[in-house]
């Protein structure tokens, strides 16, 4: 950079923060009284007292002006609070306060404008007239996107008695708030009981018939196998008494979330990873409420994030910290990369469930020889969005040559993707395809039924 072009950017720098915090400017009020004075001027010549009309008029709204100039409230005479919520969920409305003092000893209409980030949506202006010391003013708004932001500024402009002049300025309130993913199921499950745990609408959870792991005496019911009546405690309460078992707790599953190029596409207004991290979170609180461990690990073309197993419902608060604010990486993704990191940190057999797209699964070449390697080790689980596009070019009429090419290569995508999963499975590797809709629920009753059965 020239030594010119740093003067002109200091010069630039001047300008822009004396208009924004330094600047007086004119009113409405102010032009319609100027262009006001034309015509009463014409009258004047008409009368043949123009100059005597011109300069009494113009006189007249100089010493107004003057006057107002001098009597609107200067800037250490207000001062103003932001009140802000240090979290809220993505797409819920955050209310926002402000407390403006009032040092001047006058009213002041106010007009106030808050400099929100560009994920946010806009509020318009705020008006207001201040007549009290103290006045507290609440609007809100909403998030669009998951993350951390800064809200920095606050603009305003106030005039005086007259309101021929605006004075306005800009005031320094810089405050974080931090934007999580929809946790509205996550809330919902936990405060459910659990045996009636409800996931969009519907009960998923079913009761367990197996298990190897001790976890209650209760009254025997018609549909209990008889071979579990505990015949002690039967005969001290006098009615038949059943054990009831449960799987083993304390197994440990591994989230992995893929954070490439494909996860950032849009679907119904939410990208994949939005989606995919929304699920994983439900996921995780269902699986630390069974009382098994959790882990995640974020990766894209290089991981990311990654956190080790825990237990209880804190750690549900340290994987939600640490993902918050992941978002998708314009390379591809690297899950063989991924793989072989989890293999190298993780020993201990668990359930990995890899939230990814199916199109990164057919185009890694080396994904399948990692796949293969680790089933031995530990359960796979591998999930894709299906793509709604696809599926609706799949259906179409093929009423001309073009749809009919556009057809034949949707079937053919759609191929691909079965055979896949054929493979996988008879690799003993689990793989979905489903909806973005049907994604929690199928991950949650996917991970029940595998705990029934004791499979991991």
């Amino acid at each position: 950079m020239t030594t010119s072009s740093k003067r002109r950017w200091r010069l630039f720098q001047f300008l822009a923060d004396f208009l924004a915090d330094r600047f007086v400017l004119p009113s409405k009020r102010l032009l319609v009284a100027v262009l006001l004075g034309t015509p009463i001027a014409i009258i004047g010549f008409l009368l043949e007292i123009g100059y005597s009309t011109f300069f009494l008029y113009n006189g007249l709204l100089l010493i107004a002006s003057i006057l107002d100039w001098v009597t609107i409230p200067k800037r250490r005479d207000l001062s103003i609070r932001r009140i802000l919520p240090e979290q809220t969920d993505i797409g819920q409305s955050v209310s926002i306060e402000l407390e403006l003092a009032n040092n001047s000893g006058q009213s002041v209409s106010y007009s106030i404008v808050e400099d929100l980030p560009l994920t946010f949506e806009e509020t318009g202006s705020i008006t207001g007239v201040m007549e009290q010391p103290l006045t507290n003013i609440r609007f809100e708004t909403r998030g669009k996107e998951r993350g951390e932001y800064v809200f920095r500024w606050l603009y305003m402009r106030w005039h005086g008695k007259l309101g021929l002049w605006y004075r306005q300025s800009r005031f320094a309130c810089e405050q974080t708030i931090k934007v999580y993913p929809d946790l509205s199921a996550v809330r919902g499950y936990l405060a459910s009981l659990q045996e009636s745990l409800i996931v969009d609408g519907k009960k998923i959870m079913r009761r367990e018939k197996a298990g190897t792991e001790f976890h209650a005496i209760r009254d025997y019911v018609p549909d209990d196998d008889p071979r579990m009546i505990n015949w002690s405690a039967s005969a001290r309460s006098r009615r038949l008494m059943t054990n009831q078992y449960r799987p083993e707790h304390g197994k440990v599953i591994t989230i992995l979330i893929d954070c490439g190029r494909l996860m950032g596409v849009e679907l119904d207004n939410q990208t994949r990873l939005d989606r995919s991290l929304e699920s994983a979170l439900t996921l995780a609180a269902v699986a630390l409420r069974q009382g098994d461990q959790v882990a995640l690990l974020a990766y894209s073309h290089e991981i990311k994030t990654y956190i080790p197993p825990g237990r209880g419902l804190r750690h549900l608060h340290t994987l939600l910290e640490a993902t918050y604010n992941l978002t998708s990486d314009f390379v591809e993704a690297d899950p063989a990369k991924a793989l072989e990191f989890l293999n190298r940190q993780q020993k201990r057999r668990s359930l990995v469930v890899l939230f990814s797209d199916m199109e990164n699964y057919l185009v890694e070449d080396q994904l399948s020889n990692y796949l293969w390697r680790m089933r031995r080790s530990h359960l796979l689980l591998l999930l894709s969005l299906a793509d709604p596009l696809l599926h609706e070019w799949s259906h179409i009429d093929t009423s001309n040559s073009s749809l009919a090419f556009t057809k034949a290569v949707a079937q053919r995508f759609q191929l691909d993707r079965r055979a896949f999963q054929q493979k996988m499975i008879g690799a003993g590797i689990q793989v979905l395809d489903v909806p973005a809709d049907q994604l929690t629920l199928t991950v949650i009753n996917t991970y029940l039924d595998i705990k029934s059965r004791e499979a991991l």
